[in-house]
């Protein structure tokens, strides 16, 4: 399971959790504008932008799970199981394989009306990248600093919603999830009043009681009103480090742990890791579940017009500054 959330002070920041109970080996990696796309279907992308993001790569092929290009847009994949719905290829259309989604929009697209414009001819099919790593089953987020979308290839067909919370979890689809809010309208970060009986002398006993009533387990309706939350009210200074710190603290609010979602066989769904990306300046943060440290790569200190993957492996063991 995962979540993703947008945030803005004077700069736009895009990021997830991915949690799971194992990892497939993740890396940060940078895509250079040279670096030969060569889709399943559609031919070669041999120039396109520059992006950034969280990958397993296989074959020297970077199987991204969120990114952000040059231009500021950024894309997660969430799982959406049990939902998703993809096509056989067409003659008609831009088949594009769901792994290849996120390099197809990130590596032409500028902007999320440029993404609608391009989802108007997409069609999403369920071309595995191999036998060993068939079509994930996802839905996604799309973001730039103007407008954000949530895509779903359903039964249906594909879906597209506007998102005005700026997160994203995994089941049920979109909109459900966003009208599930409904039910907290009532919830405020301020002290609550006695709405209940004029009858009754109820009177508060805690700080905090006014979002008495927040979902506070790890499923992913429940994670999503509890980040919509947290984000819609949060409230932070505008310099880099206060940004980035507070979209680690919203992403937090559903940080799992160890031992809290038994997925059977003595295995735990974790919070692997959490990133966040300033998409105006391209530096992508993270942290894991071992290493609460924040470690940063800059997207804009590596030869942009290379042609081959850079990869930085992820810092996994805890770093802790001693005080004496």
């Amino acid at each position: 399971m995962c979540t993703a959330a947008t945030y803005q002070t004077k700069d736009f920041y895009f990021g997830r959790t991915l949690d799971y109970e194992f990892s497939y080996g993740d890396e940060v990696v940078i895509t250079p504008r040279g670096y030969g796309f060569q889709f399943r279907h559609m031919g070669a992308m041999e120039r396109h932008y520059a992006m950034i993001g969280m990958a397993h790569v296989a074959e020297d092929y970077p199987l991204y799970y969120e990114a952000v290009n040059e231009k500021g847009l950024g894309m997660a994949g969430l799982n959406f199981v049990g939902n998703a719905c993809y096509n056989d290829p067409a003659p008609k259309g831009d088949n594009v394989a769901v792994f290849e989604f996120i390099p197809w929009v990130l590596g032409q697209c500028a902007s999320v009306q440029e993404v609608r414009n391009l989802l108007e001819k997409i069609r999403l099919v369920n071309t595995p990248f191999s036998e060993k790593l068939p079509s994930s089953q996802l839905h996604w987020l799309i973001a730039d600093r103007s407008q954000t979308i949530t895509v779903e290839s359903v039964k249906e067909g594909l879906r597209v919603y506007d998102n005005p919370v700026g997160v994203l979890t995994n089941n049920p689809p979109f909109d459900e999830q966003l009208f599930q809010l409904n039910n907290y309208m009532s919830l405020s970060p301020k002290d609550p009043e006695n709405t209940f009986s004029d009858k009754l002398p109820l009177k508060r006993y805690s700080r905090g009681m006014g979002a008495l009533g927040l979902p506070g387990d790890l499923s992913s309706q429940s994670r999503f009103v509890k980040v919509a939350f947290t984000k819609m009210n949060s409230v932070s200074g505008d310099s880099e480090s206060e940004s980035v710190s507070q979209f680690f603290h919203i992403l937090g609010s559903v940080d799992q742990q160890r031992g809290c979602c038994n997925v059977g066989d003595d295995k735990y769904e974790i919070t692997i890791y959490t990133s966040c990306c300033n998409t105006d300046k391209g530096i992508y943060y993270y942290t894991t579940y071992n290493n609460h440290q924040i470690t940063a790569v800059d997207l804009h200190k590596e030869d942009l017009d290379g042609s081959g993957l850079v990869r930085y492996q992820l810092i996994q063991e805890e770093q802790i500054r001693m005080a004496n």
